[in-house]
């Protein structure tokens, strides 16, 4: 238990840290317009920074996790186990609900993201929900990455501590 603490303590000091270190290389700015601009530039930068934190954690998790699986069979077996038993070690849950087009798209729900749980559950910190999802995609695109699966991640946040993540599988 102390542990689910600690990893959601560390993970808000990461994301504060990488926000932090983008505002300072920032300075100031005089042009407003210009200001907003870099705004929004700034957050795909520390969104960049920490999925790409969160592709290495989802790498190397998954080799370890896979050790001693056998292969699997296809592209809904992998998404099956990303929802049950990679969810399970790292977020201590299973996805509440797993839908598919069955043409590559997959859409994970869960309704008490542990990364979000700590925020409050009103509308208040809606704005800044998606700083902390970031992470978490790039840890879910790192594992189907090793998996064999290029993909994209997105994450979104309409009612708080819920998130759906839709995993879009590319194919080559």
């Amino acid at each position: 238990m102390a542990d689910d603490a600690l990893f959601e303590f560390l993970h808000m000091e990461i994301v504060s840290h990488v926000y932090k270190e983008q505002q300072s290389n920032k300075g100031e700015m005089d042009n407003k317009v210009f200001w907003i601009n870099t705004l929004t530039f700034d957050r795909a930068v520390c969104v960049s920074v920490l999925e790409g934190m969160g592709f290495r954690v989802g790498q190397g998790l998954i080799e370890r996790l896979t050790r001693d699986s056998p292969s699997f069979k296809d592209e809904l077996d992998i998404m099956k186990f990303i929802c049950k038993d990679f969810w399970t070690k790292i977020f201590r849950r299973q996805v509440d609900n797993l839908r598919t087009n069955h043409q590559g798209t997959y859409v994970l729900q869960d309704n008490k993201f542990a990364m979000l749980t700590q925020l409050s559950s009103g509308k208040q910190y809606l704005d800044q929900a998606p700083k902390y999802l970031a992470f978490s995609c790039g840890v879910v695109r790192g594992a189907l990455s090793n998996l064999g699966l290029d993909s994209v991640v997105t994450a979104e946040v309409s009612v708080m501590p819920s998130c759906k993540f839709q995993v879009v599988i590319q194919k080559l």
